[in-house]
């Protein structure tokens, strides 16, 4: 058993979300840094639809009650486990009555906590991930509170003592800015020349109005050519639409699943990790790219996370397997 120390509406149950869900009208849902949890669970042997937990409010503690292997992944910062440091994107065993402590992180926004076995929580629609919005899934539908207590399935498999870690850990924003590679948008013509180049150009800055829906963004207004009606109509995480304010707001995990504001251009899908670990007040830098650069990425990422899960395989295989 998990025990949560510290409570906050911010810190979830999330694997990696429901997407044949979306057409019924549910958010895809799901961590916000969705690599990093899978390296959680690779850490671990897991599988990578396993859940963990998404810290995202810090100082965020819990106390192990039986032996147990866990991953830390995602942001860095100081996580101690009782007077021991732990180093970055690490795995390694605890015993029951350790207390883990993790500090808000030094660069990141969100660490994901991953543990032998998954959390185990019950499926909702394909998916044991938290929807804040529908009140479902996760523990309870809601964020973790002081005193509740999380099981994991059970495993026979222990990492050994010491644990290890990840050599080349999914790359973090730098602390300049945040640059994230776009695609034109539906309505993207429809939107002043001017508009247009500002939004590779403009200074965006991240507002404290983020959450797991969507991120408001502060910099020049980006202006239609002409008013324009839309009906709602579907859309995705990574969709930036412009409201009449001129300011756009960026679908995140728990996008809506439809809205009727114009869609000026789309976050490609490995940038809104980077976005998910931008604090409030980070620079935002917009680059155009093109469909056929970002799935050439995604492909490398799937064959690279393929053969990291294949090498900690072998590893594990040499280890003793730890029964009660």
């Amino acid at each position: 058993m998990i025990e949560i120390l510290t409570g906050s509406a911010l810190n979830t149950v999330q694997d990696l979300g429901r997407p044949r869900a979306m057409t019924l009208g549910v958010a895809r849902g799901g961590a916000m840094d969705a690599h990093a949890l899978m390296m959680g669970n690779a850490l671990l042997g897991n599988d990578a639809h396993d859940a963990g937990i998404e810290i995202a409010f810090f100082p965020f503690r819990v106390r192990f009650h039986k032996r147990v292997s866990i991953a830390l992944t995602g942001a860095c910062g100081p996580v101690r486990l009782d007077d021991r440091l732990l180093p970055e994107n690490w795995a390694i065993t605890v015993q029951p009555g350790q207390v883990l402590a993790i500090a808000p992180p030094l660069r990141g926004a969100r660490m994901y906590l991953a543990v032998a076995g998954g959390i185990d929580v019950p499926v909702v629609l394909g998916a044991r991930s938290t929807d804040l919005k529908g009140g479902f899934g996760g523990f309870h539908g809601r964020a973790l509170d002081k005193g509740d207590m999380l099981d994991c399935h059970p495993t026979a498999m222990m990492i050994p003592e010491g644990g290890y870690g990840l050599v080349d850990p999914p790359a973090l924003p730098c602390a300049e800015k945040t640059v994230v590679r776009i695609l034109p948008g539906a309505e993207y013509e429809k939107f002043t020349p001017q508009a247009r180049a500002a939004l590779q150009s403009g200074i965006w800055s991240l507002t404290p109005s983020i959450n797991r829906t969507g991120y408001r963004l502060d910099g020049p207004s980006l202006d239609l050519a002409a008013p324009l009606g839309l009906f709602s109509h579907g859309i995705v995480p990574g969709t930036i639409q412009v409201p009449p304010s001129g300011k756009p707001i960026i679908q995140m995990a728990d996008a809506n699943t439809c809205g009727g504001y114009p869609k000026i251009a789309t976050v490609a899908e490995p940038d809104l990790r980077l976005l998910a670990q931008s604090s409030v007040g980070s620079i935002i830098h917009f680059v155009e790219t093109t469909r056929e650069e970002i799935v050439s990425e995604m492909r490398v990422q799937a064959l690279r996370s393929e053969q990291l899960a294949a090498e900690l395989a072998s590893l594990r295989r040499k280890l003793i397997p730890w029964r009660s």
